[in-house]
């Protein structure tokens, strides 16, 4: 039911990005442009680190995990994912050279709402926070998880976690973090269970404070 994720996957990531991008409840409410969230957290990790880029396949979501279907097309159907970069600084080079310029004409200083969600994230987009080198200098690599509520138990998110973990391993990185909204209590939870441990306050996600957790692998 794991595999790695196909450019036609596309999508569906941005469908369960939307559906997971309110602390890990439904974002669709919230925003003006249900793509623009997918488009930050998402879409460059299939297109620069696709490798790196594993889903839950469910195949027929109505029959596998009633409720799933409605949020992602059911004969190509994603219940998670877990995306990753090996080296962060390279990547947020590659996204400030090769991604950022296209989607910031798209969505100018602005464009969005005044106090809305979308209008978060778009400062964010022309104006991105780099993670620092306290974090990368240990943590090179880092992480994004979502899933939606049908398989946000059973095990799914620490199996998608362990598979990344085990590829970072391989590719000899030394350790990974990952931001959370400090607000997503149940998150923050799940991640110190798996041996995350905070390393400093992070970058807003969204318009919401966050924190940066990490976990070394070596």
């Amino acid at each position: 039911m794991l595999r790695g994720a196909r450019p036609s996957d596309g999508p569906a990531l941005d469908a369960v990005c939307l559906r997971t991008g309110d602390n890990g409840a439904d974002a669709t409410a919230r925003f003006d442009d249900p793509r623009l969230i997918g488009a930050i957290w998402a879409a460059p990790y299939l297109a620069f680190e696709p490798g790196l880029a594993t889903v839950i396949d469910v195949g027929d979501t109505e029959s596998t995990a009633p409720g799933v279907g409605a949020a992602v097309d059911a004969a190509d159907g994603i219940g998670g994912y877990v995306l990753g970069a090996r080296d962060t600084a390279s990547f947020e080079d590659r996204l400030e050279r090769d991604w950022w310029p296209a989607l910031r004409e798209r969505h100018p200083l602005g464009s969005a709402r005044p106090g809305s969600a979308d209008e978060a994230l778009v400062r964010r987009l022309h104006a991105p926070p780099r993670t620092p080198a306290t974090v990368t200098r240990t943590h090179p690599s880092h992480l994004h998880i979502d899933l939606l509520p049908a398989w946000q138990s059973g095990g799914w998110g620490r199996r998608l976690i362990d598979h990344l973990l085990g590829q970072l391993r391989a590719a000899g990185s030394p350790g990974v973090h990952l931001e959370v909204a400090t607000a997503n209590e149940r998150a923050v939870g799940f991640y110190r269970h798996l041996g995350f441990e905070p390393l400093q306050p992070g970058p807003p996600t969204g318009d919401r404070a966050g924190l940066v957790l990490g976990r070394r692998l070596r």
